[in-house]
């Protein structure tokens, strides 16, 4: 299965089904992310029951400080 974050296709290991998994497996850590699937956010305490399915576009947003 192949799947879209922040405009780059990447296929899935296999035995990964879950956002949290697939955020973990490209080095995502969560700390000051923000995560939408489809241009749906999806809150945090949901990552690891989320499922992914092929063809989903993923969007990491990461919050910065600065001026």
């Amino acid at each position: 299965m192949t799947v879209e974050i922040n405009h780059r296709v990447i296929t899935v290991n296999e035995g990964c089904t879950t956002l949290g998994q697939l955020l973990a497996d490209e080095g995502f850590t969560g700390v000051g992310q923000a995560v939408a699937v489809d241009n749906t956010v999806v809150p945090k305490a949901q990552w690891e029951s989320f499922a992914i399915a092929d063809g989903m576009k993923i969007t990491v947003i990461r919050a910065v400080c600065g001026g």
